[in-house]
């Protein structure tokens, strides 16, 4: 019934719509009508089990030769194609080589008048060999098939002896010896230079030739010989002769009276085996089709012309055109066909095997889910059960990882939260390098987990860059302060030097690009035991920069009048030692002091604040003096687990993955990684990075919490470095410089020396008397004479200016030699290497004292959070003791009030309506009650509150973050994705990651209270 409707509706839609679309409209109904009504669809499939398989093949053999009946129809369509392009072709050829045929006999003929004209008509003749020759070689572009032309003069038998008298040689027949006595001759006289070998021949001793001058006498008409091979190029050709008369004759003139007339014949040799050559090569496809020129004038007999190189051809299209080349009595044909076969459609082909394949493919899949729905259904079932086993899998491998990840992090942040706490004390500028190291250490720790972490990320090739902004000064500076202690302990010298062309902020993964820096780092610390391990960064352009002068051994023009020589060989690196790369790293060096020169000179500030928008290269090179790599090991340097030896692993210790998990993050990066190593001289590794670049506008507010304002503190004072070392000398001045001092550098001991005037003043050869001399450990030693002298008269001598502060530079300084430095005269402080801008700038505070001290980044990030969280109210609910001292201190520090909860349970108790509370923060994995419920149970308080009391009564204003929504912020250990989407579905407002770390913890807060502030007003 109700598919009889369905018709009727199709007849009635015909009327007024098309019948493909009333068509369609049924289909689709009938199949809608029969899959949505399943106990009929089972109905028919087992009715008509038995016939379908009759159906199924009966449909595939039709299916078979509807494809074939298809592809015979698109064959037929290419065929014509093919035979009708090649008539084109071959027409065309013909066409081209017919007219360029005639155009040459029209200028043959013409040829032909002017001799006639200006020979026999003129007396004395106007014509001679040169005129010849020259007029036809300038003419020769007329005739482009004509090889060249020549005329043969009429000579009688018995004006023989005259006529070669008069011209100096012996008639000779086509074998080139004297011709015999015959009634007629006909010597060439005139001729082309291309042709000059027929000069005296005579073109009546041929039989070819001789049959074609008394015919083109009797006609008098331009003849043609049947093929031959030439004289001279030996090509086939044919000769074409025109006769030329001395008188004019009449309109009618009998055959008598044109051989009486005539004088001479003009003879044009066509080479047409490479004219025709050239003329097909001009046109396009030549390549495509084979052509054949023949001479049917005998047609049982045909005579080749011109005959391709390719013999071998499509044989199954072949045209056939006629060629007039104005003889009558000759007949010419040109026959083209295809060089190869034609290769099979694609289309011919494919579309019907394409067919052919989605119509089986279609009554497959119908007649297979006839036959087996119920296997499907089974399958189906069983597909359910194994996805409900990978997901319980796949959580339950989430929930270890996350729950390892928070126990081995909730230890690390109570250690990391003590130490920021601990920063906050009184502490010596010792201590608080040894406290910013062992953070340092810690977050290295929970970077190494965040690697753990993220390995089944690497493996399933889904490991994702963060992209934020960050410092890679600061980076740079926290990885050299992991390797301090170790560098010291060994007597390396570790440095780094961060070109000014770097911009301030970058956008990218600061933590991948640290862990690149720290692997490399690390390996040059473990296999150095002497010399020094030197961190470069610049831009990848930076390393273009050509030098002017060759590198001296003074800096900043300070002659080298009195340098101290350590060693009697030395080369120009950071410790004297030589490395594996020295030329390429000196040029890069010394590139990046004149770029820099140039930078200073041109522009007031960074890069960065150009306000420019696109990428950065980042090229960063870490040098080492240490053992080097042995050459058969530097193939497998980058593989996984891979050393050099195997005691390398003993000896060093290590796993051999650090190297090509770099070099993994490198290529993410978008750059390269690569590396230049010398046994027992060193090596140097080195990769580029490309990161993003912040304009003023975005970046303003983020400068102002990376940098530090200690530049300003310091501006106006000036040093001198003392510095025997340009390299080093010059990584000295740029920690300075960072700090906004003003840096002169000598290797001169004299010129410290002279600094002290005769009546105890400053030289006058000096502008202005430094505030602190820093001086190299290995130089003061070698002249500690000098340096006891020049103190004792500065202090004895009665000097109107203050002593400058002297500091002392040391890679590590023994008992024995802190005592002597003292006595000395460098009481005020030595500065332990390597530099870092906020050790230097530790140091200068105790040397300079409190009023110059300044507040660093985060005591400004401070300031701002105090004037955001002032009178705030924060609950910090948290099972672990150390965690909520931590995040209380740090909170505390901010300007926040905070109380504490130790539980879920406690914490709903303090939070039941009303409250006073302004925030809070959340621990999210704690005993009987986890923070998702306890989250939910507070949403579900204030939504019955609001609803229940009205807005006036829960103190709901026009904010969306009043009382009736109190902030909670997330505070775990776990660092999975998942975890943060579950906080948000059960209603906390952000996540903040533990160890907790008073910027991003600042940064969280602020966001929400600002947000509020904002909307309030």
């Amino acid at each position: 019934m109700k598919i009889r409707n369905m018709l009727l509706m199709w007849l009635k839609a015909q009327q007024s719509h098309s019948s493909i679309q009333a068509t369609v409209d049924l289909v689709k109904k009938i199949f809608t009508w029969i899959l949505l009504d399943k106990k009929r669809w089972y109905s028919i499939c087992h009715s008509y089990k038995i016939a379908w398989p009759i159906v199924w093949w009966c449909y595939i053999i039709f299916a078979i030769f509807a494809s074939f009946l298809y592809y015979s129809h698109l064959d037929n369509e290419n065929k014509d194609r093919r035979r009708e392009a090649l008539i084109s072709m071959c027409e065309q050829r013909a066409r081209m080589l017919q007219d360029q045929f005639i155009v040459s006999v029209n200028h043959i003929h013409a040829l032909a008048i002017l001799v006639s004209t200006f020979h026999f008509n003129t007396n004395p003749s106007a014509i001679y060999q040169r005129t010849f020759a020259e007029y036809t070689a300038n003419t020769a572009f007329e005739r482009p098939l004509v090889g060249g032309v020549a005329y043969a003069q009429r000579v009688a038998s018995a004006e023989r002896d005259s006529f070669e008298k008069e011209h100096g040689w012996t008639i000779k027949t086509m074998e080139r010896v004297p011709s015999p006595a015959r009634d007629e001759y006909s010597p060439v006289i005139f001729y082309q230079e291309t042709v000059s070998y027929l000069e005296s021949l005579d073109m009546m001793s041929g039989e070819e030739d001789e049959e074609n001058i008394l015919r083109a006498r009797a006609t008098g008409k331009a003849v043609l010989t049947r093929p031959f091979r030439l004289l001279g190029s030996h090509h086939l050709g044919v000769v074409m002769t025109i006769p030329v008369y001395k008188t004019k004759l009449p309109d009618s003139p009998t055959v008598e009276q044109r051989v009486q007339a005539t004088a001479g014949y003009l003879g044009g040799a066509f080479d047409v085996e490479s004219l025709v050559e050239k003329l097909l090569g001009q046109l396009a496809g030549r390549q495509e089709i084979v052509v054949n020129v023949y001479d049917i004038t005998n047609s049982s007999d045909p005579l080749v012309m011109y005959q391709s190189q390719y013999q071998d051809g499509d044989m199954t299209f072949v045209h056939i055109c006629d060629l007039g080349f104005g003889d009558p009595f000759r007949k010419h044909q040109i026959m083209c066909r295809y060089l190869q076969k034609a290769p099979t459609s694609n289309s011919a082909v494919g579309n019907p095997i394409m067919g052919l394949v989605i119509a089986i493919l279609f009554g497959y899949i119908i007649y297979n889910g006839v036959m087996g729905i119920a296997n499907v259904m089974d399958d189906l079932d069983e597909m359910q059960r194994l996805k409900v086993q990978a997901e319980a899998a796949d959580v339950a491998k989430s929930q270890f990882l996350a729950t390892v990840s928070h126990e081995i992090r909730t230890p690390m942040n109570g250690i990391l939260g003590m130490l920021s706490l601990l920063q906050d004390t009184e502490l010596s500028s010792t201590q608080q390098n040894y406290t910013q190291t062992a953070q340092v250490c810690g977050k290295a720790l929970i970077a190494l987990i965040n690697q753990v972490l993220d390995r089944a990320k690497i493996e399933g090739g889904k490991l994702e860059l963060e992209v934020v902004a960050f410092s890679v000064r600061s980076i740079v500076d926290d990885v050299i302060s992991l390797f301090s202690e170790k560098s010291r302990s060994r007597g390396l010298e570790l440095a780094v030097f961060v070109s000014d062309t770097i911009p301030e902020i970058l956008l990218g993964d600061p933590g991948r690009f640290r862990q690149i820096i720290t692997n490399l780092v690390g390996n040059s610390v473990k296999f150095t035991k002497r010399g020094h391990i030197f961190v470069k960064v610049h831009l990848a352009d930076d390393s273009k920069v050509e030098l002017d002068a060759k590198t001296k051994t003074m800096t900043n023009g300070k002659h080298n009048e009195g340098v101290v020589r350590i060693r009697s060989h030395e080369f120009n690196t950071l410790s004297g030692c030589e490395t594996a790369d020295e030329q390429s790293g000196r040029d890069v060096f010394q590139g990046l002091r004149v770029a820099e020169r140039l930078q200073s000179d041109t522009l007031t500030d960074d890069f960065g604040l150009e306000g420019m928008l696109g990428n950065v290269t980042l090229m960063v090179s870490v040098e080492d003096t240490g053992i080097g790599i042995p050459l058969h090991a530097q193939e497998r340097v980058f593989m996984p687990f891979m050393q050099a030896d195997s005691s390398t692993s003993r000896r060093f210790g290590g796993t051999g993955i650090g190297l090509s998990i770099s070099k993994c993050l490198v290529q993410l990066m978008g750059g390269q990684i690569g590396f230049i190593s010398r046994p027992q001289v060193g090596s140097t590794f080195t990769f580029t990075a490309v990161f993003g670049r912040f304009d003023e506008v975005r970046c303003g507010d983020l400068m102002k919490n990376i940098q530090d304002d200690s530049a300003n503190s310091f501006k106006g004072i000036k040093a001198t470095v003392l510095d025997h070392r340009p390299v080093r000398a010059a990584v000295t001045k740029y920690h300075l410089k960072r700090l906004g001092i003003e840096v002169e550098v000598t290797n001169s001991v004299k010129f410290v020396a002279g600094l002290l005037g005769k009546d105890g003043c400053i030289n006058p050869g000096f502008k202005c008397q430094p505030d602190i001399i820093f001086v190299e450990k290995d130089l003061w030693l070698y002249s500690e004479a000098d340096f006891n002298s020049w103190l004792h008269e500065w202090k004895h001598n009665g000097c109107i200016c203050k002593l400058p502060k002297l500091i002392l530079l040391a890679t590590n300084v023994s008992s024995e030699e802190l005592v002597e430095t003292k006595a000395s005269g460098f009481a005020d402080t030595v500065v332990m290497k390597p530099l870092r801008a906020s050790l230097v700038a530790g140091c200068l505070h105790q040397v300079l004292g409190s009023a110059r001290k300044v507040q660093c980044a985060i005591d400004t990030n401070g300031s701002v959070g105090k004037k955001v969280l002032f009178g705030k109210k924060i609950l910090v609910v948290d099972d672990n003791k150390v965690n909520r001292i931590v995040a209380a201190g740090a909170l505390k520090k901010l300007g926040a009030e905070v109380e504490c909860a130790d539980s879920g349970k406690a914490a709903l108790a303090m939070l039941k309506p009303p409250h006073h509370y302004d925030a809070c923060f959340m621990d999210i994995q704690m005993p009987e009650m986890d923070g998702f419920e306890v989250t939910r149970r507070i949403r579900l308080m204030e939504s019955s509150t609001y609803y229940n009391d009205g807005p006036a009564a829960s103190g709901v204003g026009s904010s969306p973050m009043s009382k009736s929504h109190m902030p909670i912020l997330a505070m775990t250990a776990d660092v999975i994705h998942a975890t943060y989407d579950e906080c948000l579905k059960c209603g906390m407002d952000g996540y903040v990651s533990k160890p907790l770390v008073e910027e991003n913890l600042f940064q969280a807060i602020s966001k929400i209270f600002k947000q509020n502030h904002n909307s309030d007003s």
